[in-house]
């Protein structure tokens, strides 16, 4: 038996964030990995010799804009981190060549909005400078603070005083409105609503889902105002980086160690149980045990004999789309039908809106979409040493994939009849997606060294908290987000509380929702010290 101050189990960009303030701030912590190597959804690996790839996740607009970030990145940057980015921000793209290439800059989409249709870039930054000025307080605050806290009290008071009911009203109206309906009621242009409405995807959901007009606006505004940086050299580096830090502070990692459950004792977590292949120790905690996990996994494996209503309530947390990831190297830049495009980290490819709105529902429904979006990031537009010299790489995140198989929209791929992902469907659909790709990148095929794609099943191979291939660990629609995520427990509970005491959930299931910000490893790191 080993003893110290708190234990997390899991090892991703929440963990990370909470063990290195943890530490910083004289708490003994230890991290427990069931992978080989820490990071959850961090994982770079070199897939062609001298490519460097990020398999899962790679951008990090969210951290560098988050509270953690600013108490961390001193002794984050001394352990050799650097972060790069380039002018160019994100981009659009359609199959028949027409493209924008966005700048990191509000103003400049607004005239090549305008460009495309007068008052579409007035009203893009008329919606971008509220959701940054008059509605910023609220809806960073929601995303940003504890609810059960006194500074959402506050905010909430303060907000009420100045707008009324009536205003709050109009407010969570608009929260709760869909991208199709905003973007036809506001945007003229059929490109305009094409570059924004794929940033619905980066929640899981879609143009046509309550909230995406919200999360669409949100997300693409706040890209294009900061940018969308990566981690030189690859983002295991950011991973080795927080390593360093905590253990600099007495933190302790152990790697390829499951822990099988969370010890109780008189209503309170105690520690944890390590799996007999593990080792089979048993780890106390003087102080917390915090898990980065789904709640399936915490109420189910780890807590078999939690009460029956936080069960129950586990069991019905809705997992979202499949996603599919492939990567590119290249024995050049590709040649885009755009010039522009080739500096641009992340660009979009889709026909229209309705494209995507059609893409989703289609997956939604069990079939491989005819026409997926394709979200194609460039690190190398911003990080050339992630390829040898004058090559480079693709990273491509296809959100729109069902997590089981039920036929394909195009009717060319014959699936499982147990619905289930094979290395043969996963290797078609990644040859319909390089063909799209060639619409825009003319002679792609002649400067491909290796391609590598990975299904949703193989991504829940990589990390159990994407189930189904879900990148969000659950989908963000408004039963599951705000003070819903991951669903309404007990009145009075603090957000990330658990029905024992000293237990506590992060992580992509838990407020705020999915990205690499950090923000609930920051939250609980807070309330424990």
């Amino acid at each position: 038996m080993e003893e110290t101050d708190v234990v997390i189990v899991g090892s991703g960009i929440n963990s990370l964030v909470c063990a290195a303030v943890l530490a910083r701030r004289g708490k003994r912590v230890v991290v427990i990995e069931r992978n080989a190597q820490p990071g959850g959804c961090i994982r770079s690996e070199e897939l062609f010799p001298g490519y460097t790839h990020d398999v899962l996740s790679s951008w990090y607009p969210l951290f560098i804009g988050s509270p953690a970030y600013a108490e961390l990145k001193d002794e984050l940057h001394a352990q050799g981190l650097e972060f790069v980015q380039g002018e160019y921000s994100t981009g659009i793209v359609t199959p028949t060549g027409e493209a924008m290439a966005f700048r990191t800059d509000i103003a400049d989409i607004a005239r090549q909005f305008d460009a495309l249709h007068a008052g579409d870039g007035a009203a893009f930054a008329a919606a971008a400078g509220r959701l940054f000025g008059a509605d910023a307080a609220l809806t960073f605050g929601l995303l940003g603070e504890n609810p059960y806290g006194w500074k959402m009290v506050k905010l909430l008071w303060r907000e009420w005083r100045a707008r009324g009911v009536d205003g709050l009203a109009a407010f969570v109206g608009g929260a709760l409105e869909n991208f199709r309906r905003w973007g036809t009621r506001e945007l003229h242009s059929d490109l305009a609503r094409a570059a924004i409405a794929p940033w619905t995807l980066h929640t899981g959901l879609g143009p046509d889902d309550a909230g995406s007009a919200l999360i669409g606006k949100l997300t693409f505004a706040a890209v294009v105002a900061g940018g969308m940086p990566v981690v030189k050299g690859g983002s295991a580096n950011i991973v080795k980086a927080f390593r360093a830090v905590i253990e600099r502070h007495g933190g302790v990692f152990l790697t390829g160690t499951d822990v099988e459950r969370v010890l109780t004792e008189n209503g309170r977590a105690v520690g944890v149980a390590v799996d007999e292949k593990s080792g089979g120790k048993t780890w106390r905690a003087k102080q917390a045990v915090v898990c980065n996990v789904t709640p399936r996994q915490l109420y189910g494996r780890l807590l078999p004999e939690a009460p029956a209503p936080w069960r129950e309530r586990a069991q019905a947390y809705q997992f979202g789309r499949g996603d599919m990831q492939i990567h590119f190297a290249l024995s050049s830049a590709p040649e885009w039908c755009a010039p522009d495009l080739a500096r641009v980290p992340l660009v979009h490819l889709t026909e229209s809106m309705e494209s995507v709105c059609m893409a989703v529902a289609q997956a939604n429904n069990g079939l491989i979409p005819a026409r997926p979006t394709i979200a194609i990031g460039q690190p190398t537009a911003v990080d050339p040493s992630r390829a040898p010299a004058g090559g480079a790489i693709l990273w491509l995140q296809l959100q729109e994939m069902p997590a089981r198989l039920v036929g394909d929209a195009a009717g060319e791929i014959a699936v499982p009849a147990d619905g289930g992902w094979t290395e043969a469907v996963r290797e078609q659909v990644a040859d319909r997606v390089q063909r799209r790709l060639e619409t825009v990148m003319p002679g792609l095929a002649a400067k491909i060294v290796g391609r590598r794609a990975y299904s949703p099943g193989d991504l829940q191979q990589l990390n159990c908290n994407l189930v189904g291939g879900d990148p969000y660990s659950g989908v963000c629609s408004p039963d599951q987000f705000f003070w819903l995520r991951p669903f309404a427990g007990e009145r009075g509970k603090r957000v990330h509380a658990t029905p024992y005491a000293n237990l506590y959930q992060i992580g992509a299931s838990t407020h705020p929702g999915p990205g690499l910000g950090g923000a609930s490893g920051w939250m609980v790191a807070n309330q424990l010290t």
